[in-house]
Formats: structure tokens, C-alpha cells, sequence
């Protein structure tokens, strides 16, 4: 069985020990639960690939303590290091050429001429980079094409055994992963909508962000066609309840037409982007978990978190693939 621990500093130090010594540690970022590895070990890399099941194509983030670590990894051209100075930490991925030097190894880059990197904003996490004293790999902590984790039951419900040990830190606040930007080529390219909405990247960055289309090659994690899946099989954009369907609402959209009884969890009853996206992936397991089979989900306005929540659920109602 996966140890469990409050993230105090002494299990932190502990966590540190594990990661140096090719371990694998689960910890609460500011998004999701990271499933944790030295990123400098091809070994301990491909631990996280195995118990996520995750193909080794898909490349991992490099979490890193500060912007002057990432400029030890990648060539972060001057738009890059502005939105760094002023978003990290917090939940932005930037995709940049690596640079010989670096210390993050060729798996966790899937054998690309990028790294992806980020300084998480959570203090646990932060703190575990630190005391660990590299780049740490790390995932969402759950089975490859499943929901992500907020909390740590998440993560033992898909990792149990698999994992040294998880960092018990709470509910993740944000709960939708990092934004990831390209700065691979000459102009900027959106990868991955997430928790930074692109209008607030497009206002730093004084221009629209290039979006990479479905069929791109895979060069950022979360690009596969299917992703973030539950067991349930998902219908966007629904006005009502089919029968036999559970909902997954927003606003009370779906609710206002359904029988009282029906299963309807509302992601935000007020409407409000945020909370939605900081209930998606719990929302998911909990339906998952009350057994049902089909979920009709509410639309979700376009702008702001939309655009990433909208992206979660339409990759987790994608045909089934391992991610």
C-alpha cells in the first residue's frame, strides 16, 4: 500500500529523500495532484510512465523552484521570460528549445528538442522542490486518460501500491491543469487552455495566441485526442436529461428541466467560470463513483475558463485512448 502523510516538513524532507533516491511522490500543486519523479533520472522517469501507463511519446512538465532554473533547462526568448517575471509562480507551462546544459533527461522530454517547464504556486509543492534540490517530472497522479486528481483519495483510488508516497496538502484550488504555451518557432502557441485564461496571456503578451489544432503532434502533455476520461461516457452541450443519463450541470441549466430525483451535480449553481473549473475533475469522480454509465453535460460559456473547461470534457468524451 502507498504511504499517506499531512505535508508537514518533515514528511516533505522525507518526500525529498524518496525523489533523490528514484522514488515516486504525490503532492497537491495549486492545479491538480502531481505524480512526482526526479526528472534528471531517465530510471525514475519511466517509473512515472509505468504507473500511469502513460507512452512514453507523451512528453512530462519539469517543475522547477525559480525562473533562473528554467533558464538553466531552456532558451526562454524575452516574451517568455516577461509572462515567467510576472505568472510564476502560478499555473503556466512554458514549452521552450532545451539547452544543452540542462539537467531534465531526453524521457521525460519524450526524446524532443523542448522542455516544458513550471514553477508551481502551492507552498508544498514549492517547498518539496527545493528540499529535493532538482527538477521534479510530474504529471497529473492518476491512471493515464483518467480524471485528475484534487485530492489526495483521488490519487490513492487510481495509485494505490503504485506510489511511494503521497503528500496529503488538501484540496488542489485551482483544479484544471496549467495553461501551456509554445515558444517553440517564432511566435507564441497556445497548446494547452487551463488555468490562466489566454485572455490574460494575450493582454501580457500584446497580441492573439496561434492555437495548435486536434491533429498536431503531440510536443505538450494533455494533447491526445482522449484524456481526462471518466468511466462514464459523456454528451456535450446537452439542453436536457435523457433517460438514463446523470448531469453534470452548470448553472442550474440542466436542472430546470429534470425530475426532481434525477442525478445532477452542478459544477458552479451561480455560474461562475472559476468555481467550475476548480469542481470539474471532483464533480467527474463523484458522478463515476455513484455508478453512472452515460453523462449529459450543460453547455459552458466560451471565454475565460470555459475554453479549458470545454477542453477537459471534450478530450474525456473523445473515443478512448491511453494518454
Amino acid at each position: 500500500m502507498t504511504a499517506l502523510a499531512p505535508a508537514d516538513a518533515a514528511a516533505i524532507e522525507r518526500a525529498a529523500r524518496l525523489l533523490r533516491d528514484g522514488g515516486l511522490v504525490a503532492f497537491p500543486t495549486e492545479t491538480v495532484y502531481g505524480l512526482g519523479a526526479d526528472a534528471t533520472s531517465p530510471a525514475a522517469v519511466a517509473r512515472i510512465y509505468r504507473a500511469k501507463g502513460r507512452p512514453s511519446f507523451n512528453p512530462l512538465i519539469a517543475h522547477v523552484a525559480d525562473l533562473d532554473a528554467a533558464l538553466a533547462e531552456a532558451a526562454l526568448p524575452k516574451a517568455a521570460i516577461r509572462l515567467a517575471e510576472t505568472l510564476w509562480p502560478g499555473p503556466l507551462t512554458l514549452v521552450a528549445p532545451r539547452v544543452a546544459a540542462g539537467s531534465v533527461c531526453d524521457l521525460a522530454c519524450a526524446g524532443l528538442a523542448s522542455v516544458a517547464l513550471r514553477v508551481p504556486e502551492a507552498p508544498v509543492a514549492l517547498a518539496l522542490i527545493r528540499a529535493a534540490g532538482r527538477p521534479i517530472a510530474a504529471p497529473s497522479a492518476n491512471r493515464s486518460g483518467h480524471v485528475s486528481p484534487v485530492t489526495a483519495a483521488h490519487v490513492i483510488e487510481d495509485l494505490d501500491g503504485a506510489v511511494d508516497l503521497v503528500l496529503d496538502g488538501g484540496r488542489a484550488e485551482r483544479g484544471v491543469e496549467s495553461t501551456i504555451l509554445s515558444f517553440v518557432g517564432e511566435t507564441p502557441r497556445l497548446l494547452r487552455p487551463g488555468a490562466l485564461a489566454r485572455e490574460t496571456l494575450e493582454a501580457l503578451l500584446g497580441r492573439p495566441l496561434e492555437t495548435t489544432g486536434a491533429a498536431a503532434a503531440v510536443v505538450a502533455p494533455g494533447m491526445t485526442a482522449s484524456h481526462y476520461a471518466p468511466r462514464a461516457r459523456l454528451r456535450l452541450d446537452a439542453s436536457a436529461l435523457r433517460e438514463g443519463e446523470a448531469g453534470l450541470d452548470f448553472a442550474g441549466a440542466l436542472r430546470a428541466r429534470a425530475d426532481a430525483a434525477a442525478m445532477i451535480v452542478d459544477l458552479s449553481p451561480k455560474g461562475d467560470l472559476e468555481e467550475a473549473a476548480a469542481n470539474l475533475f471532483g464533480h467527474l469522480r463523484e458522478l463515476d463513483a455513484r455508478g453512472a454509465d452515460h453523462i449529459a453535460v450543460a453547455p459552458i460559456p466560451a471565454h475565460g475558463l470555459g475554453e479549458a473547461i470545454a477542453d477537459r470534457l471534450r478530450r474525456a468524451a473523445a473515443p478512448r485512448t491511453k494518454a
